[in-house]
């Protein structure tokens, strides 16, 4: 069954909205940011306190791995 590429595993706020998505093909952590108030938004890498990029395990074989990713939306 295919899957979305990108999906959201994280959303905070309403007007000033934060979202983490994961690229569920390489499992990248991305944040997402947007304002209401000024109409702007934004991406970006998200990194751990090395500067390294945050990766989430991505097991396609497993069923159960991959339904707790995209059922976190």
């Amino acid at each position: 069954m295919a899957h979305d590429r990108f999906v959201e595993v994280y959303s905070q706020g309403v007007t000033n909205v934060r979202k983490i998505i994961v690229d569920t093909q390489t499992g990248v952590n991305y944040l997402l940011m947007s304002s209401n108030m000024t109409g702007g938004s934004g991406i970006t890498l998200l990194v751990d306190a090395d500067g390294k990029p945050v990766v989430t395990p991505i097991d396609a074989d497993d069923p159960v791995a991959m339904g707790q990713l995209l059922n976190r939306e």
